[in-house]
């Protein structure tokens, strides 16, 4: 095996565009392909070639690397591509896809000899820019050398969670560890909307979890891009916040456990995100606080 891989990157939104460019700049061929061109085209400055279609990035790839919106959708644009897929070609399934999601995708993996690694990565815009993420896989032990030097490429450690992609095992990490951001996320505009509705200086608040156990670099990072002004372009938008919130719950109630904070967290994203907040950061949760969203702008 060359050091050298062919790389094909389907969905090159704020974290693929990221990992595309990453692995490019690592000296791999890379192939790339989003439903929406343009998203793709300033890849092709990066050296990528920007495909037209998911069977035309995916020809002959050494790594298939999916970050895609969600389950179906990654099914999908995989069917779309399923007439060149190559036997033993790695695919390295990175798209936030919920439990019976991932079952779904390892399914369509076996059907056409796919070696499937489930691999949901942690980080944001800045990270996955920066090729910091946090990558969580699980996956066949023999082949792993095969997914190394793309894994190498978008992040700064791999944490591998068990040898079967499909029992979901790094999904379920990736799902408790967005549980706790999500929470935060809301909990940090909460506070924020309370000592607006209250009149309280926010720095004030700041000033007494300062340097004790309630602070937390997460939530001055959140509450910094509300009072900054930093919503766009977002390191984690909203209608993406309120999907992966639908799937903690989703896995929750599967397995018998009630998470009433990650239900009321899904319903506040969907309000912020039906108040014209999606495409912006996360954060931006902070509008659901309020009756009417413009007055607060």
């Amino acid at each position: 095996m060359t050091d050298k891989l062919t790389v094909s990157v389907l969905g090159t939104g704020i974290m693929g565009a990221a990992m595309a460019r990453n692995i490019a700049g690592a000296g791999h061929t890379v192939r790339v392909w989003n439903r929406t061109r343009a998203k793709a085209a300033p890849l092709a400055a990066d050296g990528a070639h920007v495909a037209g279609t998911p069977a035309e990035a995916v020809e002959g790839a050494d790594v298939v690397l999916t970050v895609l919106h969600d389950g179906p959708a990654t099914l999908e644009v995989m069917r779309e591509a399923a007439p060149v897929l190559r036997s033993g070609a790695v695919w390295m399934q990175s798209t936030t896809a919920g439990i019976d999601g991932v079952a779904d995708l390892a399914e369509f993996a076996a059907e056409h000899g796919l070696v499937f690694y489930d691999a949901p990565v942690l980080g944001t815009r800045a990270p996955a820019e920066a090729g910091q993420l946090t990558v969580l896989a699980a996956g066949p032990a023999e082949g792993r050398e095969r997914l190394a030097p793309v894994c190498d490429a978008v992040g700064a450690r791999t944490v591998w969670t068990g040898e079967d992609g499909a029992a979901g095992t790094a999904t379920g990490l990736k799902l408790v560890a967005n549980s706790w951001v999500l929470a935060v996320t809301n909990a940090a505009g909460e506070a924020l909307a309370l000592a607006k509705a209250l009149d309280v200086d926010p720095r004030r608040f700041f000033e007494v979890i300062e340097g004790g156990p309630l602070d937390m670099g997460y939530l001055r990072a959140k509450s910094g891009l509300l009072l900054e002004g930093g919503l766009t372009p977002a390191q984690f938008a909203v209608a993406t916040a309120a999907k992966d919130a639908r799937l903690v719950v989703a896995a929750g109630e599967r397995h018998g456990v009630r998470l009433d904070v990650a239900e009321a967290g899904a319903e506040r994203f969907e309000r912020a995100a039906a108040q014209g907040h999606g495409d912006e950061d996360m954060a931006a949760a902070y509008f659901a606080s309020f009756v009417q969203d413009a007055e607060e702008r």
